[in-house]
Parts: structure tokens; C-alpha cells; sequence
């Protein structure tokens, strides 16, 4: 487990926005990952994804890391921001555009 907590740790530090999710950002496989990929889509801003179906080590994995129950799993600028709910919400009230704003200029 000590390696895939490693990689997860490595690609959240080398990613702005990374997305732990059913499925990937051209095929999300349940409608919450879908709905986070939209919102990010929205934003303009480049993000990578990464597929907990695919691999049930990542999907552990990414669960202790965060101490997060559920998926899709959300980072920005190295720091976990939430699910799906908390993703829309952050969205809504502004609070995610001022967290990718840096991002988005590039």
C-alpha cells in the first residue's frame, strides 16, 4: 500500500488540479464524477483525472489519503478540496474560480 500512497502523493503534487474518479474526464463512468468534470470544464482550466475503477489499489488508496468515504475525490494546488457536493458548492458561491484563478491565467 506504501507505494500506491507514494504515487497518489507525487501526482497530487505534480498536478495544479488532479481528479480522483469513476472513469476519466472523456468518459466518466457515474454522474458525480461527470459533474465535477463539467464544473472544471467550465473553469477553462487544465486538469488531469485519474480512474479508481481501473485500478482498486488507487481507489483504497486515495480513500486513506484523504479519509474520504467516497469518489470522486477532488485536489487543488496539492490540497483536497472535496467530493462532488462540496465541488459544486465551491463552485456556486465563487469560491472555486478564486482557488483555480492562478491556474486559468496560464
Amino acid at each position: 500500500m506504501t507505494d500506491i500512497i507514494k504515487k497518489i502523493e507525487d501526482e497530487i503534487k505534480a498536478n495544479k488540479v488532479i481528479i480522483y474518479m469513476k472513469g476519466s474526464k472523456d468518459a466518466p463512468q457515474c454522474g458525480f464524477s461527470a459533474a465535477v468534470v463539467e464544473v472544471f470544464q467550465l473553469l477553462n482550466v487544465p486538469f488531469e483525472t485519474r480512474d479508481v475503477l481501473a485500478d482498486n489499489k488507487l481507489r483504497e488508496g486515495i480513500k486513506k489519503i484523504s479519509n474520504w468515504p467516497t469518489i470522486p475525490q477532488v485536489y487543488v494546488n496539492g490540497k483536497f478540496i472535496g467530493g462532488c457536493d462540496i465541488t459544486r458548492e465551491l463552485f456556486k458561491t465563487g469560491e472555486l474560480q478564486e482557488l483555480v484563478k492562478e491556474i486559468a491565467a496560464k
